[in-house]
């Protein structure tokens, strides 16, 4: 898609970013020359991820445990009991949540969380019944899959959920861990993207498996991957937070090594390099890459209903950057588009059923965890 040309966004919208909704921060936001306007919608405790259910309410996980049920306006929050017990340390806690294929009669939910257990702490894949009314509550949860092995360490878990277009399959993203080398170790499921059958069983690329891979293996040599999602031609993105520098947006093949830690358009924390992917021409180069970070959270690729002129394009939350980031996406190539100051860590970013996008900020580093809808202006 053509990249929209914007003004840049007045300190008038930074400041009133941090206010509460009702407050005129929707007309700020109009006159600053975004190409949507901005409307607050209600308030959370660290929100992480969320997803619509067919009536137009809203799941929200937060960081701490907690799951909510948001009313289609924003006005009503009701907790869901029945989650399980997280490990929110450092990057820990509930994770993603996303409705199964067959929602509207199964009303099954998928969701991970990071938990401590044998060996140290790692990510775990589950699913559950949501029973609705005035007491909503999952039930019968059923643990799927965990992240082998678990490590010591709070950092890059990863655990984002995404499903084939088969109906019959779901990807799920095991982050590295901090810890580097596992990226690279075909029995460790840290560093990778794997395939899944919607009961958890393990549905990997063949030929790695036959290679000795862990048999949920679809591909490797990724860092800490926090977003995925599939077009409409049935190619999966993913997004990743690369080192000092270096975020990644990947077109996911199965069976390809994308590098990490051996190569990245970043460098170690410590400032010592990493090589380029330039130099190793045999691993799988990103799409695009960000140097300085952009610090990337949450993934979607958006239909156009609501913005056409952006239809197919990648929209990537923005922590550190404290923004909005559109890729424009042409079939299999990607170029960076536009990058919107938001004024605040933005953690997800998911699209409602009329078009609109749907961000959370994150909670942290001076950014109050709102849910924020963007529509045309």
């Amino acid at each position: 898609m053509r990249p929209l040309s914007i003004a840049a966004l007045s300190l008038t919208l930074i400041a009133c970013t941090g206010a509460s909704p009702g407050n005129g921060s929707e007309q700020a936001a109009e006159a600053s020359g975004l190409p949507f306007k901005v409307t607050p919608v209600a308030d959370f405790d660290a929100p992480w991820a969320m997803t619509f259910l067919p009536d137009g309410r809203m799941l929200v996980t937060e960081k701490s445990g907690q799951l909510v049920l948001l009313s289609a306006d924003g006005k009503i929050k009701t907790m869901v009991s029945g989650v399980p017990t997280v490990d929110s340390a450092g990057q820990g806690g509930f994770m993603d949540v996303v409705l199964a294929p067959d929602f509207a009669t199964s009303k099954r939910v998928y969701f991970s969380f990071s938990e401590s257990g044998a060996g140290g702490k790692g990510v775990v894949l589950a699913r559950a019944t949501l029973s609705d009314g005035d007491a909503p509550a999952l039930t019968g949860m059923e643990r799927l899959f965990q992240a082998t092995p678990y490590v010591t360490g709070n950092g890059h878990y990863s655990g984002r959920i995404a499903f084939a277009p088969d109906g019959k399959h779901l990807f799920f993203t095991n982050g590295e861990r901090q810890k580097f080398d596992p990226a690279q170790d075909p029995k460790a499921t840290l560093g990778k993207m794997l395939r899944l059958t919607l009961d958890g069983k393990p549905a990997g690329d063949p030929g790695l498996t036959a290679k000795g891979f862990h048999p949920a293996v679809w591909s490797y040599g990724h860092r800490n991957l926090l977003g995925i999602a599939f077009d409409k031609a049935g190619n999966l993105w993913e997004q990743e937070m690369g080192p000092k520098g270096g975020d990644e947006v990947n077109l996911v093949l199965p069976g390809r090594n994308y590098g990490y830690p051996i190569v990245s358009d970043g460098d170690h924390y410590d400032g010592r390099d990493i090589p380029d992917h330039s130099t190793r021409p045999e691993f799988e180069a990103p799409k695009v890459s960000w140097n300085p970070a952009i610090s990337p959270g949450g993934l979607i690729v958006y239909s156009g209903k609501m913005f056409p002129q952006w239809a197919g394009d990648l929209f990537i939350g923005g922590l550190s950057s404290q923004a909005l980031v559109r890729v424009d996406v042409n079939g299999t190539s990607a170029a960076k588009g536009d990058q919107w100051p938001m004024g605040a860590r933005i953690r997800e970013v998911e699209e409602g059923p009329d078009g609109a996008i749907w961000v959370l900020e994150d909670g942290g580093r001076g950014s109050e965890g709102r849910l924020l809808k963007l529509t045309r202006g």
